[in-house]
């Protein structure tokens, strides 16, 4: 191995080459930094020497040509875009490792001319003075949630932090053994009550929980009873839980707090069109508990946020926390939940304006003709398909409505040459990316996530695909 260690250049042989000149002028990076991925080049071309691996081309091309070819398809790699679109043809709404929800138009236009300007995110334009972000859409949030008072922070969970450390540390907090829930990334309510310095009082057991277990549970050191909406999973057959009302009571005669964890929540009354059970924040607000939060991204339709609404001195008492600077959002948050919350405030546009809500509650019968015409142009484009059209179901998604299937239409393309996994993979390395699911050796693309305009770069995607094999 020692012949071909001796034949490796040093890097400032390199340094002096064409090649890498053009590569500095193509991709617009610095000296230092095209010297940086040289080096590295270099450190695993020894290594792959040394365990007998020679490259391909070693010989035949020179060994000049064949560092510079993978240093290029390093920086090409480094250049790329790390947070890029996706075409989501998988059928779940609320994708989470794909984004959740996307934006309306207006959410979008709305962030952009934000974030491209100075704004008034802390200033209070008529009086000329300082004031606070917790204003700018609380009147939007009071609308739509039927609450005295609400604020934003970054997600649910920090919500849920928030409340807890403000309203409950070193005190009891009552919750039921069946709402003790873990979401996504192993996010546990016992670890966060633990670590807002509250203590967990575990109440009734996993599959049932009277209200007189609750009432046992009530000291003189309970500081709240807090509810946890079950969104991201059912519990069926032998169950009890106690209902909200149920639980306002009893706080009302014991003089606590009374909190609900509704999780996704919604503003959007799904129940009408015959999907899921998932209660409307303004109906639990209507019932009296004293503070809810939820989340921006789910079934809301808006960004990643946590919404926190309730009694008025209790919400301004979070907003005096110290966690609430820790825990705030930024003015392209705002922007895009103040367009999210007027399409509410206006309730006819909801559906057209809200994607998720549009997505959702989207026709079977619609989404099986946005799927023949798929069928039909790919078809008459290329040859190495078949395409089925089949009858599926889709997933709401993000932890969000366990249990509720919505009837769609997908199509199912098997390749000429290539099985399900290398043609899903093709469609991955495409740009735009398209993700798919592989369901009895066939790709399948559910229409339901896939949006009019996005239908052209499909159809290309699988063609241009079609055409390289």
């Amino acid at each position: 191995m020692k012949q071909y260690l001796r034949q490796l250049p040093p890097i400032h042989e390199l340094q002096k080459e064409e090649r890498f000149e053009r590569i500095l002028a193509n991709f617009a990076i610095t000296k230092g930094q095209l010297t940086k991925f040289l080096q590295q080049e270099m450190g695993d071309l020894r290594q792959r020497i040394l365990n007998n691996h020679i490259p391909n081309g070693f010989f035949n091309d020179g060994i000049e040509v064949v560092i510079f070819q993978h240093v290029e398809k390093r920086v090409e790699q480094w250049t790329l875009d790390r947070l890029t679109r996706v075409i989501n043809g998988t059928g779940t709404v609320l994708h989470t490792n794909l984004g959740r929800s996307r934006l309306s138009e207006k959410a979008v236009r709305h962030v952009a001319d934000v974030a491209r300007n100075y704004s008034n995110l802390e200033y209070q334009v008529e009086a000329g003075k300082r004031g606070s972000r917790h204003d700018i859409i609380e009147d939007l949030l009071k609308e739509v949630t039927g609450a005295e008072a609400a604020m934003v922070v970054n997600n649910n969970a920090a919500a849920v932090f928030l409340v807890l450390s403000a309203l409950a540390k070193e005190r009891e907090v009552i919750v039921s053994r069946g709402q003790l829930v873990e979401i996504g990334g192993s996010f546990r309510v016992s670890s966060i009550m633990e670590e807002s310095g509250a203590h967990l009082v575990e109440v009734g057991t996993t599959n049932k929980t009277h209200l007189f277990d609750y009432e046992k549970a009530v000291s003189e050191e309970t500081a709240m009873i807090m509810k946890v909406h079950t969104s991201n999973f059912m519990t069926v057959g032998f169950t009890e839980s106690v209902a909200t009302e149920d639980l306002v009571a009893l706080k009302n005669d014991r003089d606590v707090v009374f909190y609900e964890d509704l999780g996704s929540g919604s503003l959007f009354d799904f129940t009408a069109h015959g999907i899921g059970d998932e209660p409307a924040v303004k109906e639990v607000i209507g019932s009296g508990v004293d503070v809810i939060s939820f989340s921006g991204d789910k079934l809301l339709g808006g960004p990643q946020a946590g919404i926190i609404a309730g009694k008025k001195d209790i919400v301004q008492k979070l907003k005096k926390h110290q966690l609430a600077r820790v825990l705030r959002v930024d003015k392209m948050t705002f922007a895009a939940l103040e367009q999210t919350l007027k399409s509410y405030v206006s309730e006819d546009s909801v559906t057209d304006e809200l994607p998720t809500v549009r997505d959702v509650t989207r026709a079977a019968e619609d989404i099986r003709r946005q799927a023949e015409f798929f069928s039909d142009e790919l078809q008459a484009q290329t040859s190495s398909y078949q395409v089925d059209i089949q009858e599926s179901t889709s997933q709401v998604g993000g932890g969000t409505m366990p249990g509720v299937h919505l009837p769609t239409y997908i199509a199912a393309i098997h390749h000429a040459f290539l099985s399900a996994h290398e043609l899903a993979a093709k469609l991955r390395a495409h740009t735009p990316v398209i993700v798919t699911r592989i369901q009895d050796e066939r790709v399948c693309v559910d229409f339901r996530t896939i949006a009019e305009k996005e239908m052209k770069e499909l159809i290309e995607g699988f063609s241009t695909i079609s055409q390289r094999n």
